[in-house]
């Protein structure tokens, strides 16, 4: 009977230890859900949709629909022979080692003076 008695709060034990281990897993599920709707996440409890591929053309082509009614309909303006063409402007050789030489006697003087004054 002794026996009976010592199972019995062994049972008793497990059953408030269950009790808390289910607490601390409620409190583990809660703060998950929070962190996954952070930053626009979702919580980790909702399964994903995949939508099927003939569902996303169909959606593809009703928001198509909708753009080109916002457009009334009209298309991107092309390029006409009266729009002038922005071209590319680039340097040449001499004009290059123009600057350099500029920029080399600007430094030549600066030094000089920077020289003088000390």
């Amino acid at each position: 009977m002794a026996n009976i008695k010592g199972l019995a709060s062994i049972v008793l034990e497990l059953r408030v230890e269950r009790a808390n281990l289910v607490n601390q897993l409620r409190h583990v599920d809660a703060a998950l859900t929070v962190l996954g709707k952070l930053k626009g996440g979702i919580s980790y409890t909702r399964p994903g949709r995949t939508l099927s591929a003939s569902a996303r053309k169909r959606i593809s082509l009703a928001q198509k629909q909708r753009w080109a009614k916002a457009r009334n309909g009209s298309k991107p303006v092309a390029v006409t022979a009266s729009a002038p063409v922005k071209r590319i402007r680039r340097i040449s050789v001499a004009g290059k080692k123009r600057i350099a030489g500029a920029a080399r006697a600007r430094w030549a003087k600066f030094r000089a003076a920077k020289k003088k004054a000390a």
